[in-house]
Formats: structure tokens, C-alpha cells, sequence
């Protein structure tokens, strides 16, 4: 193929793409470097950078790594992958444009929310703090109205 009918790759596989957000939020989730990562499975963390943005493809023998790595199963890097992202069931129709711009649960936002929540060594305490937040939200979402 000459050079002026070869076409180039400018945007990443959407798969890929959901992939590496999938590793980012599980390593963010443990709290793991991507150079503590990337050493445990021998490579560079600049590989990891390019797999968690979608612009390098993962091998399967290189996910199966990675998942054992963050203790984790390899199917778990395609849950949720689907034509369109969707809402969660219990999820207004007004919530679903925030889940088809930016999937909450691949921000450090959420990620650093959900593991200081099971820092939290008290059952009881826990579960109040569950239950104020979603007392706030239904306040917030109710005021908005």
C-alpha cells in the first residue's frame, strides 16, 4: 500500500478505550502507581499510560497479567461495554447524559470516594454515611425540581 492510499489510525478502538478505563479505575481503586504496576508485570509505565488511554492494544497474554496484577478477573475489563452507555436502573432519564459524556465511575472522584468509604472499619458507620448521602442527593435532586 503506497504511502497516499494508507490511511492512518488518528482515534483509539473504542474497546481499547473502555479497557484501559477499566484498568485506570481498578488501579486507581487499589491505590497503586502506575510504576508500582508496570514494574509488577515488567514493563514501562509509559505502556500503561498508553493502555489506559486506549492508544496501545493489549495482548491477551498481557491483560491476563494485568488482571492477576490487580486481583482481578480479565472479564471484568469488558463489563459494561455496549453499543451506548446507559443509566443505571434506578437512575433518572435526566441522569443519563452525565453517563454518556463521562462514566462516573472512571473518575478519581469516585474511585478515591469509594475506596475511603471501605477505610471506614465500622460497619454501622458505614452504613450511615450511605444512607445521609442518599438522604443529600434526594434533598439536592429535589430542590432542583
Amino acid at each position: 500500500m503506497s504511502k497516499t492510499t494508507a490511511t492512518k489510525k488518528d482515534t483509539a478502538n473504542p474497546i481499547d478505550v473502555h479497557v484501559g478505563q477499566k484498568l485506570r479505575a481498578r488501579r486507581i481503586l487499589l491505590g497503586m502507581s502506575q510504576d508500582e504496576l508496570a514494574k509488577n508485570i515488567g514493563i514501562t509505565f509509559q505502556q500503561i499510560q498508553k493502555y489506559e488511554r486506549g492508544a496501545n492494544r493489549m495482548g491477551a497474554s498481557r491483560l491476563y497479567e494485568i488482571a492477576k496484577t490487580l486481583n482481578s478477573t480479565v472479564s471484568y475489563f469488558f463489563e459494561g461495554v455496549e453499543p451506548t452507555k446507559r443509566a443505571p436502573i434506578g437512575f433518572s432519564e435526566k441522569d443519563q447524559a452525565l453517563f454518556e459524556a463521562d462514566d462516573v465511575m472512571t473518575r478519581r472522584e469516585t474511585l478515591d470516594l469509594v475506596r475511603a468509604y471501605y477505610k471506614i472499619q465500622d460497619p454501622k458507620l458505614r452504613h450511615q454515611i450511605m444512607e445521609m448521602a442518599k438522604a443529600m442527593a434526594k434533598s439536592s435532586s429535589e430542590k432542583e425540581s
